[in-house]
């Protein structure tokens, strides 16, 4: 019995061992919960500080060009997965935390996390043992990628521009907003060489700049044709990844997009591109998706750089007169600076037009050649647009040609028989537009090189000269997105002179010689004698029957000899413009093909000889000339699409049915001659001019085809009619009255002008004013019969000179509606009575809405611009003031009525210029001061009483150029004298 109870016992003893074995752990995990727990959130952050510690070490690495090991990343990632569970168990802990029925815990909840948490530890004593071994063996041995590699080439330094240039880039780069830049310009200027010195500059980036610290630059010559996959081959390299010769781009592009991901930041220069690139397709990611990325890239084409989305564009010009030469100096060594050589070296140096690719290549060309007559010769052949040898033809000439080449044009010339079916086919010939600019030596008019163009039928073939005119200017765009044309003061553009020289050698090289010298071969196809001081032509003139143009404006030629254009059956454009001829030959009347005769400012020329002969004329351009009577066969030039013909000086009024011969014209202008005095010196009195009957008129009316108008009619035109139909004119100036206007013609806008007239008491004008945007009025009376109870929703400016206006209370001004709702721009010369912008318009009922620009001048009674307060205040989009000699005004804003009512912010407009001229009285410019701090312009001139700037002026950091004089500017008061320092460099002195 002993024995069986000892059994017994023993076996309930091993079981309650068991048993106790098993549950204890679970009672520990229910009842130590939470300090469990929390043991374990202190080792999972001890975890993730050793993470943060080894991955900081490892970007470090990698920013100096190592390669991390993969037991190392793997590792992080391992980290970042644990933590993610851990992540995911919160929830659950929280429930698990939360006591139930009767205050008991979850107990079955509690079993289960605590298993969860219990393989989380075991994770995490694994992982912290393995970092902790890692030690500062973090990376690849015996390896490195560095993070900007240097790039050979010629340094910039001490170039002022390349250096501004580097540091306006280096800016960029540091801008979040800027993700894409975009470098241009035309071929040779330096943007390679500029862009490896950007490159390089960036491997001495301190790396506390940390928005220049990337982790990589890849730099890619883009090739010729664009391959997508050399590219990528290219990227591949730099990366040091490997990718399949034969793999898709597909496949390839989702490497490097990883690869190029896994960095901190990259930086792809593109340098050379022709076309777009599509970078998705390369596997580049999006700057704008990869924090601190960006791209560069460099072109001959703006129009690449828009293709490709740059967030900014900046344009590499050529360089001064001063930096050409030091760097031709450094190019051609002391041999430039012998005293026989050196005023041939400025010369050399001087055609190479700022361009550092020509001053290097040529420079080096002449380095170490003391003799004069190389330099000589060297110097012909830049004059005669001819590389002086294969060195400048293969560095310079054909870098440019590769341009040229670029351009979209199916062929470079055509013979007359192809040209009439050829032009059907296409929308033009880019490429023969830009070999024609190199006929001009200097500055080329917009207008009179795209009238050449057409004129030769460069431009394809379209229904109307609007058309026509549209597509040359978006050829002369696109030559000026190449660099072959650059903008050049107002409605002109110019060639740069290598790239003239460029044009003229390619020209040559494919047989079509453009002439400027004094020998004329008889196969020319095109002649220029522009600005050649020619005086007289030769008496025998090689005839040449495949000219199409001959160009010889500018030149103080007197005669032209009576058979010299029987020698040229295939001319098209004749140019005479700004001689001194005071005749044509009869032979111009042989000249069956003339499309377009241009003779403008012909100051001597009176008369023209007969032109019926001329049938395909389509152009005739008399501006400037007084015409004392209308070339004979007018009637016969059916084709004309263009005329200019001032009437002024005519003897004779037009006859009747004179327009109506004439039903394919789109272009008419017959305003007056600007040359030759109006005043007649022997009575005294101002001479008549000739004007446009009524008549006359409605045939114009009846022109369909007309879109551009620009007359001067009588005053009895435009009574009585119905002026509809000028709602199919897109351009317009019509001027009323016999006296000029002297208003300076603009072809762009809708604009009618009256002089001394009082047409208003019935609204004759009023019809008129629907199709018009500007309109000037001089000396003219009634203007509140004009104005009153109408609306002229088109009408954006308005001048008004020596009109004289009683600015008395009146009910008329007082409507409900505003008759000028989208007046952007008033001016006011010399109007009697007139003491307030406001009180004007509340003649008128005018509420100054939209008005943008106001420009006040000799205006006696003036006291201030506007009376604030009441039902008026200043206009709230108002940008720009000019106020000119008028010499009662006191104040800019006067506060008036009782209730001084302060305006929000939204009332208070932005001015950014402000023009004070000869105000001997204006003391202040007036409240509130807000106003003027968002100004970049300031003129004060002869305005002494202005002692002190408003403080929004003075302190502000927008301004950047201030006019006035020095005697002026020291007398001016200051809150802080710092304030003064600030601006006194903006400070022009007049």
């Amino acid at each position: 019995m002993e024995i069986l109870i000892n059994v017994v016992g023993g076996f309930v003893v091993e079981v309650g061992k068991f048993v106790s074995k098993c549950i204890y752990p679970k009672i520990e995990n229910i009842v130590c919960f939470s300090s469990n727990v929390e043991n374990l959130r202190d080792e999972m952050e001890k975890l993730t500080k050793l993470r943060d510690d080894i991955k900081g070490k490892v970007e470090i690495a990698e920013g100096e060009g190592n390669k991390p090991k993969p037991d190392v990343i793997k590792w992080i990632e391992d980290v970042r997965e644990l933590e993610n569970e851990w992540e995911t168990m919160q929830e659950s802990i929280a429930t698990a935390k939360m006591l139930t029925y009767k205050c008991c815990p979850n107990c079955s909840l509690r079993s289960e996390v605590s298993t969860q948490a219990r393989n989380i530890r075991d994770q995490l004593c694994k992982l912290t043992e393995v970092g902790e071994s890692f030690g500062s063996n973090l990376v690849v041995e015996n390896y490195q990628m560095k993070k900007v590699e240097f790039i050979p080439g010629p340094s910039v330094k001490g170039q002022s521009t390349a250096t501004r240039n580097i540091n306006k880039i280096l800016q960029l780069l540091e801008d979040d907003k800027v993700c894409i830049i975009g470098v241009w310009g035309t071929g040779g200027v330096g943007k390679t060489t500029l862009v490896k010195n950007l490159n390089n500059e960036l491997r001495k980036i301190d790396v506390s700049r940390s928005k220049l610290s990337f982790g990589i630059v890849v730099w890619v010559t883009v090739p010729k044709p664009m391959d997508i996959s050399k590219v990528q081959a290219k990227i591949a390299k730099r990366l040091n990844l490997e990718v399949e010769d034969n793999g898709s781009e597909e496949s390839n592009a989702s490497k490097i997009f990883q690869k190029l991901k896994e960095k901190k930041s990259f930086l792809l220069i593109l340098d050379d591109v022709w076309e777009d690139i599509d970078l998705d397709h390369v596997g580049v990611p999006q700057p704008e998706d990869h924090a601190g990325s960006k791209v560069i890239i460099t072109s001959r084409f703006l129009g690449v750089c828009k293709q490709m989305k740059t967030h900014t564009e900046l344009n590499i010009s050529t360089l001064d007169e001063d930096e050409s030469w030091q760097l031709f100096i450094k190019n051609t060594g002391d041999v430039a600076n012998l005293e026989h050589i050196q005023p041939l070296a400025k010369e050399i140096a001087r055609a190479c037009g700022g361009l550092p690719l020509a001053i290097t290549v040529v420079g080096t060309s002449m380095r170490g050649k003391p003799r004069v007559e190389l330099w000589e010769d060297a110097m012909k052949s830049l004059r005669m647009s001819e590389p002086h040898n294969k060195d400048v033809e293969k560095k310079v000439y054909k870098v440019i040609k590769w341009s040229f080449d670029s351009l979209e044009s199916q062929d470079i010339e055509l013979s007359s028989k192809q040209r009439s079916t050829h032009v059907n086919q296409k929308r033009g010939d880019i490429q023969s537009c830009f070999l024609y600019c190199s006929l001009y030596p200097a500055a080329i008019s917009i207008d009179d090189l795209i009238h050449c163009w057409w004129a030769e039928g460069f431009l394809g073939e379209h229904d109307t000269y609007r058309e026509a005119y549209n597509r040359g200017i978006t050829t002369i765009e696109s030559l000026k997105d190449a660099c072959l044309l650059e903008a050049h003061k107002m409605d002109c553009v110019k060639m740069h002179d290598v790239v003239r020289d460029v044009a003229i050698w390619i020209d040559n090289s494919f047989g079509l010689t453009k002439i400027s010298h004094s020998k004329v071969s008889a196969s020319v196809k095109r002649i220029s004698f522009v600005s050649n001081k020619i005086e007289r032509l030769p008496d025998c003139f090689t005839e040449c029957p495949e000219t199409t143009s001959l160009l010889l404006q500018k030149n103080p030629l007197e005669k032209i000899q009576d058979e010299l254009f029987l020698a040229f059956p295939s001319l098209r454009v004749l140019n005479l413009s700004g001689t001194s001829i005071s005749s044509l030959p009869s032979s111009i009347n042989s000249l069956y093909q003339l499309h377009a005769l241009i003779l403008q400012n012909c100051c001597s020329l009176r008369e023209l000889p007969p032109i019926g002969n001329l049938c395909n004329l389509q152009l005739l351009d008399c501006d400037d000339i007084k015409l004392c009577c209308l070339p004979h066969g007018m009637d016969k030039l059916t084709n004309l699409r263009l005329l200019n013909l001032p009437v002024g000086d005519l003897k004779e009024s037009i006859g009747q049915g004179f327009f109506l011969k004439m039903p394919r014209i789109e272009m008419l202008k017959m305003l007056h001659s600007k040359i030759g005095d109006l005043y007649c010196w022997t009575t005294g009195n101002i001479r008549p001019r000739t004007v446009l009957g009524p008549t006359s008129f409605d045939e114009i009316s009846s022109l369909h085809n007309v879109t551009s108008l620009f007359i001067r009619l009588d005053s009895l035109s435009i009574f009585n009619r119905d002026h509809t139909w000028m709602k199919r004119l897109k351009r317009f100036h019509i001027e009323i009255g016999n006296t000029p206007t002297h208003v300076p013609f603009n072809k762009s806008t809708r604009m009618i002008s009256v002089s001394k007239c009082e047409i208003f008491s019935n609204g004759e004008l009023s019809s008129m004013l629907q199709f018009a945007s500007h309109l000037h009025l001089e000396k003219c009376m009634g203007l509140m019969k004009l104005i009153a109870n109408k609306s002229f929703d088109g009408l954006k400016s308005l001048y008004i000179h020596e009109c004289s206006c009683d600015f008395g209370p009146s009910e008329e001004g007082s409507g409900q509606f505003d008759p000028l709702p989208n007046l952007e721009h008033l001016s006011l010369a010399s109007v009697d009575h007139l003491k307030s912008v406001s009180d004007f318009g509340q003649l008128l009922g005018l509420r100054f809405s939209e008005l943008r620009q106001l420009d006040i001048s000799y205006c006696r009674n003036l006291t201030c611009l506007f009376n604030v307060g009441g039902a008026f205040s200043v206009p709230k989009h108002l940008e720009e003031i000019t106020v000119n000699h008028c010499k009662q005004v006191v104040e800019l804003l006067v506060q008036c009525g009782s209730s001084q009512r302060a305006l929000d912010n939204s009332e208070i407009p932005k001015v950014r210029k402000l023009v004070l001229r000869d105000l001997p009285k204006l003391g202040t410019l007036g409240e509130p001061q807000s106003m003027w701090e968002h100004m970049d312009e300031l003129e004060v001139i002869n305005c002494y009483e202005i002692k002190k700037l408003p403080l929004s002026i003075q302190t502000s950091n927008k301004i950047k150029v201030i006019r006035g004089s020095p005697r002026w500017w020291s007398l001016l008061e200051w809150d802080d004298d710092k304030f003064n320092s600030n601006l006194e460099h903006w400070l022009l002195p007049v």
